[in-house]
C-alpha cells in the first residue's frame, strides 16, 4: 500500500474514534502510520548512506534510521521490509564501519526473511554483500558462488546495472583465485552493460579494477 493510503486511512480510523467512539480504532490507526514511519527511515536511510559513497564520511543518522525501520516493519509482522531494512543494517557495518562481524549475522537474517518473502531484489543485494564477506575472508569458491547466485537474481529481474557491479566482484574473485582468463571477459561485460544502462559508477570500478588487477599480476 502507498503512504497516501495509508495516512488517509489513519485520517478515517481518526474519525471513527473523536465522532463515533470507537477508541479501539486508535490502535488500527497506529499501525497504518508506523507503516508510513518505517517506509520513510527505510528511504531516508538509503539517501543518507548514498551521501556516505558519495563523500566517504559517516552520518550518524543512517544506522539509527535503518534500525528504527527494522523495528517497525517487525512489529508490523511485514517480513519483506524487515528483510530489507536487515540488509541495509548489514551493509552499512560492512561498507560504512567495515565491521563484517557485525554485517554477518544481519546479512543472514535479512537472506532468510527474503527468500521467506519473494523478494528477489533484497535477496540479490544480501547475497553480494554476503559474497563480498567470504572475498574478505578468503573463501574465494564461497565468494563465487554467491556473487553467481546474486548475478541470477539480478538477470532475472532485469536489474543489469547490478548485474554489471556483480561482473566486477566477480573479476577480483577470479583474479584472487588465479582465473586470470576470466578477469578479461567479466570486466568487458561490466563495462559494456555500464555503458548500456547508465551505470556510470560502475563504469569507473571497472577502469579501477583494470588498474588494479594489472598491478597485481605485474606485481
Amino acid at each position: 500500500m502507498s503512504a497516501e493510503h495509508h495516512l488517509a486511512r489513519a485520517r478515517e480510523l481518526y474519525e471513527r474514534s473523536v465522532f463515533g467512539d470507537d477508541h479501539d480504532a486508535l490502535l488500527d490507526a497506529d499501525r497504518e502510520l508506523d507503516a508510513v514511519e518505517a517506509g520513510l527511515a527505510l528511504a531516508r536511510g538509503r539517501v543518507v548512506h548514498a551521501r556516505f559513497l558519495r563523500d566517504r564520511v559517516e552520518d550518524p543518522a543512517e544506522l539509527p534510521l535503518f534500525s528504527r525501520a527494522a523495528q517497525l516493519f517487525q512489529q508490523l509482522g511485514d517480513a519483506r521490509g524487515e528483510g530489507e531494512a536487515l540488509f541495509w543494517i548489514g551493509c552499512f557495518h560492512q561498507v560504512v564501519r567495515h565491521d563484517d562481524g557485525a554485517a554477518v549475522p544481519a546479512l543472514h537474517r535479512a537472506r532468510t526473511l527474503a527468500k521467506a518473502a519473494g523478494d528477489p531484489l533484497t535477496l540479490s543485494y544480501v547475497l553480494r554483500h554476503l559474497g563480498i564477506s567470504a572475498h574478505l575472508a578468503g573463501r574465494l569458491d564461497e565468494a563465487r558462488d554467491l556473487l553467481a547466485e546474486s548475478t541470477e537474481l539480478r538477470e532475472e529481474i532485469g536489474h543489469q546495472a547490478g548485474v554489471a557491479a556483480n561482473l566486477v566482484g566477480l573479476a577480483h574473485v577470479a583474479a584472487a583465485r588465479g582465473r586470470h582468463d576470466e578477469v578479461t571477459a567479466l570486466l568487458e561485460r561490466a563495462e559494456r552493460l555500464a555503458a548500456e544502462h547508465g551505470a556510470a559508477a560502475v563504469a569507473r570500478q571497472v577502469g579501477e579494477a583494470r588498474r588494479a588487477l594489472d598491478y597485481d599480476r605485474a606485481s
